[in-house]
């Protein structure tokens, strides 16, 4: 019945789609498209034509959408399979454990956030924290939290069971230990007051760093989430489940796209849009257009909505969704706000990672309290044993 399905190369898929390879490379990933490796070439891919029509808009027949219901999805991807109560993009929004994030982004904090990814509503485990005594090395903001965390996994590498309460408790300690990287020691204020500190930023508009920081905190199923989870599954503790999985993300397309934009922002701000275009047009304009959010990203709105971003920075947004026919995404919005309280070159990037550390710790819980398992399959493909 399998074989009833019609695939197409990835050149076909490419044209039909009108997206480059990394595009149809990332539907893939997020389950948008289903792919298979080619009988005649196993080092080639297969994609699945329904997927194709239905993400491009094309007609398609009964027969081929009779045919695509017959798709054992996570089988026909060959990829890892994963449940999780985190979070979920539904109706062009993202929710957090049900609750729209952009709404929360009104009045919640990224401890708030956490609580409600790590389902500990009823109980606040941030209560029970205490500073801890004692820097650690690195001169930017990313060295000091990797190297945070670095500490707390191999302090929490302990394989003894422990309590849903205590392993709520000791991923409290690790976001605050990593918040305290990041902005230094001082007054136990919230998670986001102690970075706008950090950065001189005006009591006025600290508020932007929280929303940033909620906003960043989780967004459904990609390869740091996979990470965390499959490290967890492993046997590691939270620290250094949340630690692979902010490793991934800095290595990622997305921390990539988020430093094209941040330079499309500085460009547009010296009027040098000419020759921003030029460097990015092999790669394209990047922080606009949303794999998760073909009809605009609600991140982004929610996070631009609050900015009140002055002339040169509105242009920016402008141009480049003119200029790509698409609206502006959560980078570009990070880049904005960034250049908007006048942060550190690399702080974008920076609130990215602290506040997906919430929510990769939410994972890491989740993993190990849940126990649901990751499926996925290792497909050979190199010589044939013995081979010479």
């Amino acid at each position: 019945m399998l074989e009833t399905v019609r695939w197409i190369g990835r050149g076909e898929a490419l044209a039909r789609l009108g997206v480059k390879t990394q595009t149809l490379y990332a539907y893939v990933s997020r389950g948008r498209i289903a792919a298979r490796p080619d009988p005649s070439d196993p080092r080639r891919s297969l994609y699945a034509v329904q997927d194709i029509a239905r993400l491009s808009g094309e007609a398609v027949d009964d027969e081929e959408q009779a045919a695509q219901r017959r798709i054992p999805r996570a089988a026909s991807r060959g990829e890892a399979e994963v449940t999780s109560s985190l979070s979920v993009i539904a109706g062009r929004r993202l929710f957090y454990r049900g609750q729209d994030a952009a709404q929360l982004t009104e009045t919640a904090t990224l401890e708030d956030v956490a609580r409600r990814l790590w389902d500990a509503r009823s109980v606040n485990p941030f209560a029970e924290i205490r500073p801890r005594v004692g820097t650690v090395p690195g001169g930017s903001i990313r060295a000091r939290l990797f190297a945070a965390l670095a500490r707390r996994a191999e302090e929490d590498a302990d394989p003894k069971a422990r309590t849903v309460e205590a392993l709520r408790l000791e991923c409290a300690r690790v976001l605050d230990e990593a918040v305290d990287a990041a902005a230094g020691s001082g007054p136990r204020l919230f998670l986001h007051q102690r970075l706008a500190r950090s950065w001189k930023t005006p009591d006025r508009d600290a508020h932007l760093i929280r929303r940033a920081l909620v906003l960043s905190a989780d967004n459904e199923m990609n390869a740091a989430v996979l990470a965390t989870r499959a490290a967890a599954d492993g046997g590691a503790a939270p620290a250094g489940a949340a630690f692979a999985g902010l490793l991934t993300l800095t290595g990622s397309e997305m921390m990539a796209e988020l430093t094209r934009a941040s330079e499309w922002v500085v460009a547009v701000r010296r009027q040098a849009t000419d020759a921003a275009r030029r460097a990015h047009a092999a790669g394209g304009l990047a922080g606009f257009g949303s794999v998760d959010y073909p009809a605009g990203d609600p991140r982004a709105a929610a996070l631009m909505g609050a900015a009140d971003l002055p002339a040169d920075l509105s242009r920016a947004v402008q141009e480049g969704e003119a200029a790509t026919g698409r609206p502006a995404n959560f980078g570009l919005a990070l880049a904005v706000t960034a250049r908007r309280l006048e942060l550190p070159r690399d702080a974008a990037g920076d609130l990215l990672l602290l506040g997906r550390l919430a929510g990769l710790l939410g994972h890491a819980l989740d993993q190990a309290t849940n126990g649901s398992p990751i499926r996925a399959r290792l497909r050979y493909v190199g010589p044939e044993p013995g081979a010479h």
